[in-house]
């Protein structure tokens, strides 16, 4: 009886939201934003009062970690909320900011030879910066510049670094005249243009998408960013639940390690754990997002899979050049490059699954 009542609920909410006032839907976002920072408020306060009054059953360096994980979420917090507030330009250079220095700590991780400064050059003054101002240009841009209103720059952002950038780099390497390790040394320059700009960049492009329901119909009000700084404070908040909760899984019920000699803290309990938490949360908060129930578990279930496979990969890096971090974001604590990882890989996921299925492709 209970399960049929929870159904019913389910598909009335999931009908009734297509039929939504944009201004309902800027309500819930707001609504969506106050609620995470009240519970960054508890954890805080939580956090501090575990500190003052240990409690002998408790690790304390778990609890170190904790509030070394709850500053860096206030940090990152104020810049997202930031961003939120101030507009879509704010979002996209705010983003841009994270990449340069994402990407000064991938470099930085490894040494360079001196025939690679120049293309280093190109790579943080250039190509950086570009995919950003090209991310910002909107469908009005583009209109006014070639007047074609049903068009965008998304076929240009979406090849400038995986075809051009990717191609400039040996040339430019090849030009310095120096073969020692010269394939090592374009695959890293490549990997973290990649990997911290280029993949970074699908999240705040997600403000240029036009959104629609699973229905066709428009969701929200399309001369307002608000929807889509929404979604792209929920695909935000679902990264950050999933490696959250993968690594409480992992602490609490870990069994089965899965790769040692990458990272002993991921098991497979807490891949799965953390994977089915990350669905469930992100499927109760369809009601801020153009998904439905079912929708939104989906969309959860496929960002907690490639943060964490994005957390592997930087985790095997990490091992093989011998770091233990890659920076320090706050005191005490890992670099930007260690926060977003898992953004980083789910980002490109998000943005193209959102794309095709909830916004009208140009």
């Amino acid at each position: 009886m209970m399960d049929a009542t929870f159904s019913h609920a389910v598909v009335w909410l999931s009908l009734t939201q297509n039929d939504e006032h944009p201004d309902v839907i800027h309500t819930q976002i707001y609504w969506l934003l106050g609620v995470v920072l009240g519970l960054l408020v508890i954890a805080y306060v939580a956090g501090r009062l575990m500190k003052r009054y240990p409690d002998h059953s408790l690790n304390p360096a778990m609890i170190e970690q904790f509030n070394h994980r709850i500053r860096v979420w206030w940090l990152m917090g104020a810049i997202f909320v930031a961003g939120f507030l101030m507009g879509r330009a704010t979002t996209i250079i705010l983003f841009g900011c994270i990449s340069f220095w994402a990407l000064r700590e991938f470099i930085t991780m490894t040494p360079t030879r001196r025939g690679d400064h120049r293309t280093l050059f190109w790579v943080f003054f250039f190509f950086t910066p570009l995919q950003y101002v090209l991310i910002s240009f909107s469908r009005d841009t583009y209109a006014q510049w070639f007047g074609d209103s049903s068009r965008d720059f998304y076929g240009v952002y979406s090849i400038v670094i995986p075809v051009y950038a990717l191609l400039f780099i040996p040339m430019r390497i090849a030009f310095s005249d120096d073969p020692k390790r010269f394939l090592e040394r374009s695959a890293k320059i490549q990997s973290g243009l990649f990997i911290c700009v280029y993949c970074l960049s699908y999240a705040p492009a997600l403000l240029n998408l036009s959104l629609r329901t699973s229905a066709g119909e428009p969701w929200g009000d399309p001369d307002s960013h608000l929807p889509n700084a929404g979604l792209l404070f929920y695909f935000i908040l679902i990264v950050q639940f999933g490696d959250v909760l993968q690594y409480l899984w992992s602490r609490l019920a870990g069994r089965r390690v899965i790769a040692p000699k990458i990272n002993a803290s991921r098991t497979w309990e807490g891949l799965l754990g953390g994977v089915t938490s990350t669905t469930v949360v992100g499927a109760l908060l369809w009601w801020a997002t153009p998904f439905q129930f079912w929708q939104a578990a989906c969309m959860s279930m496929v960002v907690a899979i490639m943060g964490f496979g994005g957390s592997m990969v930087m985790s095997a890096i990490k091992r093989d050049r011998g770091v233990a971090d890659y920076g320090t974001l706050v005191q005490g604590h890992h670099g930007v490059l260690d926060r977003i990882d898992s953004l980083c890989f789910a980002a490109p996921v998000f943005y193209h699954l959102t794309r095709y299925f909830f916004s009208q492709v140009y």
